[in-house]
């Protein structure tokens, strides 16, 4: 990964981004609107004079959420110039989250795939441990202002260890996406369903809850097809 890039603008006016070596930041680029040049130069990615100043802008914001270091004039940071706005307003984070899928969607191979899921599945610093920890956070919360709502406590419980059932489907899946798309990479579906399948049951509350009510039902009196308990025999007279 490149340590920097560095975007500027010609005498001619157009935008050019230099320093973008590796496919990841390639794809960035072009996914902005930037055109890829390759010559004796080097590798760079250029913006026609008549694109707006803003596409800069939003391709040095995809570049930094993939941990890029990007130098960008003032002259072309149109996000000093005017207040931010998000795209979803004051949700920020989903505005984020939209940016990682579209990494996700731009990735043309298994690595730059990886990459860009990191930004969900990372153990500390993952989209999906901040979830998981703010719903965790949530019910506390709920418990401490009022101790009667224990129930939809419970319910940001139940949700949180949803979203730690879905961190451990994905545990150790970094080697597996750097081999997406190569052909030597085969896969036993039938058995990954059940694995998956299996782990879901293990963590999940909701199997856990019916485990407990199988239990309980099986300890009362058994019923006929017609959902009537059997009648004792009686002797005949």
């Amino acid at each position: 990964m490149p340590t920097s890039i560095t975007i500027t603008s010609e005498f001619s006016g157009s935008v050019v981004a230099k320093g973008a070596t590796d496919d990841l930041s390639a794809q960035l680029l072009r996914h902005a609107g930037f055109k890829q040049i390759d010559d004796w130069h080097g590798r760079r990615h250029r913006l026609p004079t008549t694109t707006p100043l803003a596409i800069a802008s939003y391709a040095v914001e995809m570049l930094r959420a993939a941990r890029y270091d990007v130098t960008l004039p003032p002259s072309l940071d149109t996000a000093r110039m005017s207040p931010p706005v998000h795209a979803l307003g004051p949700y920020a984070a989903g505005a984020e989250l939209l940016s990682i899928t579209d990494q996700i969607r731009a990735a043309e191979d298994g690595a730059s795939l990886q990459r860009a899921v990191d930004h969900l599945l990372h153990p500390e610093h993952g989209a999906l441990e901040r979830v998981r920890e703010a719903l965790e956070a949530a019910g506390e919360q709920v418990n401490d202002l009022d101790d009667y709502a224990y129930a939809l406590a419970d319910r940001f419980g139940f949700a949180s260890e949803f979203v730690s059932s879905a961190q451990s489907e994905l545990v150790d899946s970094e080697a597996e996406l750097r081999r997406v798309g190569d052909a030597s990479t085969s896969y036993s579906p039938a058995r990954t369903v059940r694995d998956h399948r299996g782990a879901a049951l293990a963590t999940s509350p909701a199997a856990n809850q019916a485990k407990v009510s199988s239990a309980s039902s099986s300890q009362t009196a058994p019923f006929t097809t017609t959902g009537h308990p059997p009648r004792a025999a009686t002797p005949r007279r």
